[in-house]
């Protein structure tokens, strides 16, 4: 068996097709072919169901792709670890956050970093928690910083870095714009505009209307805090969120006087996985840069 034989297999099993297969690898439709022949008959089973130039994995190819699958992934966590002993100072960041982290609090930190390690690059992946911690799950994120995680496939190890107040969101000219702060039974007849179901904040949120006993009437529900405040700004609702540095022209931030609505966020990573040079270097700058403002 060679190795190609399996990075062959594991592309046609994915794009299911021989001649859009062929193209991405950039081999003839009968080399690949005769190279997955040859794979099944050193395996001494199917694959495949082939249906023309279609074909469809069978539940031999399924319990294979599966361990190919972990054989590559372990290859290139192998190269990885090679090259960054080589460079440590260089190397690449996966990086997933919130939505409601994007409009300042990682274009700072990332600044902040970048003064002292400027030749480590990012991948970033902007997403709600779930979607995160799933490509987390299928190593495709190496940090996420997202609100604790309940329930995932592996072990994730999370560390609180700071927490958030949530306040009530008004247009300028709503009753309540001028108010110190605002009780949630005042608002409880309101129209809401919130966040998917899904995403942290909108379990921060939920929660909060549970310990009250309340049902909210949600009117609108976006996946962008920029879309929600803007809807809030139109006068179609209000909303709870963070002091996410949106502008403040059209819309005004209100404390919650009862009860005190707060989330904290996280750094979260796998559990005894591979983390490059680069990666724990991010992490530990990560977690000092909080202390450091909890500190103040």
């Amino acid at each position: 068996m060679e190795w190609q034989q399996l990075e062959y297999f594991q592309t046609l099993a994915h794009l299911q097709h021989v001649t859009r297969a062929a193209e991405y690898l950039s081999i003839s439709q009968p080399a690949l072919s005769r190279s997955i022949a040859r794979l099944e008959g050193e395996l001494g089973v199917p694959l495949f169901n082939r249906q023309g130039r279609t074909i469809v994995l069978n539940r031999y190819g399924q319990l294979f792709l599966k361990r190919v699958n972990r054989i590559l992934m372990e290859f290139d966590v192998g190269k990885r670890e090679l090259h960054d002993m080589v460079n440590p100072e260089h190397g690449e960041v996966a990086l997933g956050f919130l939505h409601t982290l994007g409009t300042s609090l990682i274009p700072d930190l990332l600044g902040a970093f970048r003064v002292h390690s400027p030749a480590i690059r990012f991948q970033l992946t902007q997403n709600h928690s779930y979607s995160l911690l799933e490509q987390m799950n299928a190593a495709k994120l190496d940090l996420c910083l997202v609100a604790e995680p309940t329930e995932t496939k592996v072990p994730i190890q999370w560390k609180p870095l700071w927490s958030e107040e949530i306040f009530v969101i008004l247009p300028t000219n709503h009753r309540l714009a001028h108010a110190q702060s605002i009780s949630m039974e005042e608002i409880a007849d309101e129209p809401f505009i919130f966040l998917k179901k899904g995403y942290a904040l909108r379990e921060t949120t939920d929660g909060l209307f549970r310990q009250l006993g309340m049902n909210p009437k949600v009117t609108f529900e976006g996946e962008e805090v920029s879309t929600v405040a803007g809807l809030v700004a139109a006068g179609l609702g209000l909303s709870l969120l963070p002091d996410v540095g949106l502008d403040k022209s059209k819309i005004v931030y209100i404390p919650i006087r009862q009860p005190k609505c707060r989330r904290v966020i996280g750094i979260a990573f796998v559990e005894d996985r591979y983390l490059s040079p680069a990666a724990l270097r991010f992490k530990q700058f990560v977690i000092n840069y909080f202390g450091r403002m909890e500190s103040i």
